[in-house]
């Protein structure tokens, strides 16, 4: 039964860990790299236009399509680690 709960909080210190990881990587993308960091980026020439617009119209998108795919597969792994895998 406390190995069950040992297991269980190291389970979710683990998804938290993950969830926050990626939150950063959101919070860094669509604040940091398409407003915040804008100007910085605006000399970098990317698919003809600069970086700091393309991260505010197709980077942060396909970025956070990124996130959900690696969520999924780092999920997967985790439970399979814990033996709660399909």
């Amino acid at each position: 039964m406390a190995d069950d709960k040992s297991n269980a909080a190291a389970y979710w210190k683990s998804n938290v860990r993950t969830i926050t990881g990626c939150l950063i990587v959101w919070a860094l993308v669509s604040y940091g790299f398409a407003i915040l960091l804008r100007p910085l980026l605006s000399g970098i020439p990317i698919g003809g236009t600069d970086l700091g617009f393309w991260f505010a119209q197709q980077g942060s998108i396909l970025t956070f399509i990124g996130l959900i795919f690696f969520y999924a597969w780092k999920m997967n792994k985790l439970d399979e680690k814990y033996g709660l895998g399909e």
